[in-house]
């Protein structure tokens, strides 16, 4: 099994009928996904993409037996919308809105205490099982079967780190898109613990962004835990000025610790093999293995 998602997942996507939910839902079928049916209020009764369409999560987890939601709903409405898929049991919602205010996510973070749910996002690209199933707005191509994990705040540098570990000669079992906003789900340390549990993963790419403790969190982590599996790590934003938020709403210096040169020193210091530069994770993990 990889971790999170596999060909035996079940998902339900929300905001189903809007254009984003649309586009991404039918990328993920024709990749091999078993997307089950879709939630989108006041159109239930209705098919979209040759599914059925319902006003509720709840009403479509027990008709459908979805264990894994999708989410693609404006920010005003997707804590909401993450609360509801919980409330109907969902074991994994995937976020990927951006812009969802802080104080919605503080609510989130509240009401998903205590509960069997785990949230990845928001604000994320989603989680990927490569050759199995695509779970969010990745292109599924880039992602060629095998056994290194991604973790990793960015979207973009998930493709590309897949894309080298790729073209090394190595693939990936699962990639975690895990978000760049300042409260997420998921954090950086819970994905590797994932990662370092799994059989199917032999290796991991790390990579994170200025702003936030995650990283030095997670790499606290692997050295306590006795260094199991390689790391390749890599942070995002060495040149950033420090106070200036830079794309991510979690990426900002608020302290010493926040910077790449600092994250990158603890990173090393705890055993992870860091690269300075997002062009060389692929030769290092190959290096590596």
């Amino acid at each position: 099994m990889s971790i999170l998602v596999n060909k035996s997942s079940k998902v339900l996507v929300q905001g189903f009928t809007g254009t984003e939910g649309t586009f991404h839902a039918s990328q993920m079928i024709e990749y091999g996904t078993t997307v089950v049916g879709g939630v989108t209020p006041n159109k239930g009764g209705t098919t979209h993409l040759d599914r059925k369409v319902y006003n509720t999560v709840d009403s479509c987890v027990k008709e459908t037996g979805a264990n894994v939601s999708i989410i693609f709903v404006p920010p005003s409405f997707a804590a909401d919308a993450i609360m509801e898929a919980a409330d109907a049991g969902v074991a994994l919602v995937i976020c990927i809105t951006e812009g969802i205010p802080v104080q919605d996510m503080v609510k989130v973070k509240n009401f998903l205490q205590g509960r069997g749910t785990r949230l990845i996002g928001p604000n994320c690209p989603g989680v990927i099982t490569a050759g199995e199933c695509k779970v969010g707005i990745m292109p599924g191509f880039v992602f060629k079967k095998g056994r290194i994990g991604i973790v990793s705040k960015s979207g973009t540098l998930t493709y590309e780190a897949a894309d080298q570990v790729a073209k090394a000669g190595l693939g990936i079992s699962t990639a975690v898109g895990i978000g760049g906003d300042p409260i997420i789900g998921t954090t950086t340390k819970e994905a590797v613990e994932l990662f370092m549990n799994d059989a199917d993963t032999d290796a991991i790419v790390m990579i994170g962004e200025i702003g936030g403790g995650m990283e030095a969190e997670a790499a606290h982590w692997i050295k306590a835990s006795g260094n199991k599996k390689p790391v390749v790590g890599f942070i995002a934003g060495q040149t950033a000025p420090p106070g200036r938020r830079m794309g991510h709403a979690g990426a900002i210096v608020g302290g010493a610790e926040d910077t790449a040169a600092a994250k990158m020193k603890i990173m090393a210091e705890c055993g992870i093999h860091v690269v300075s530069s997002p062009a060389d994770i692929g030769k290092t993990m190959a290096g590596i293995m």
